[in-house]
């Protein structure tokens, strides 16, 4: 199990102050949320975090459940919107592999053509430039189908680790 380690002053830095919602349903704040991002992808896919959360001013009433909560909340929300990011750009990556492929067909063809015109010059350019152009439309649907993927689905892993991770919030001796 990977430690990552937490420290604030307060309860409330953990959280976005300008969510109005309660603790467990709010946002966890952008420098809490890299920070614990950060850490995560230090570490190999897959691992399991216990995320310690040292506070200065501890509240009266313990929050580690009310922290694990938010973290588990957030964290789950994070992986439902990385997996809506992956299925658009997958179905991008169809429709550009559908016109890519449809294009390209048109551009062999159009070379194919130019080989019955007597050969000159113009021809073999018009012909060649035909290829190139029929298989740079090809470059985005493999951009996205053999790289764009897999970045999304490596946060999705860190998102459902720190999701399931177990916290413990302690106080910092004064």
């Amino acid at each position: 199990m990977r430690q990552i380690e937490l420290r604030v002053t307060e309860l409330a830095e953990l959280f976005n102050s300008l969510d109005p919602t309660p603790f467990h349903h709010r946002d966890l704040d952008r420098d809490a949320e890299e920070f614990l991002e950060s850490w995560a992808l230090e570490h190999p896919p897959g691992s399991d975090y216990r995320i310690v959360v040292h506070i200065e001013r501890m509240p009266s009433v313990d929050p580690s459940a009310l922290v694990a909560d938010a973290v588990r909340n957030y964290f789950d929300y994070k992986n439902l919107l990385a997996g809506r990011a992956l299925r658009r750009l997958l179905a991008e990556g169809r429709t550009c592999l559908a016109i890519g492929v449809g294009f390209l067909a048109v551009c062999l063809a159009g070379s194919e053509s130019m080989r019955l015109v007597p050969q000159s010059p113009l021809a073999g350019l018009v012909s060649e430039g035909l290829l190139i152009g029929g298989w740079v439309a090809m470059w985005r649907p493999l951009q996205i189908f053999l790289y764009e993927w897999w970045p999304i689905v490596r946060k999705r892993r860190i998102y459902r680790g720190l999701a399931r991770s177990s916290v413990q919030v302690v106080a910092v001796p004064a």
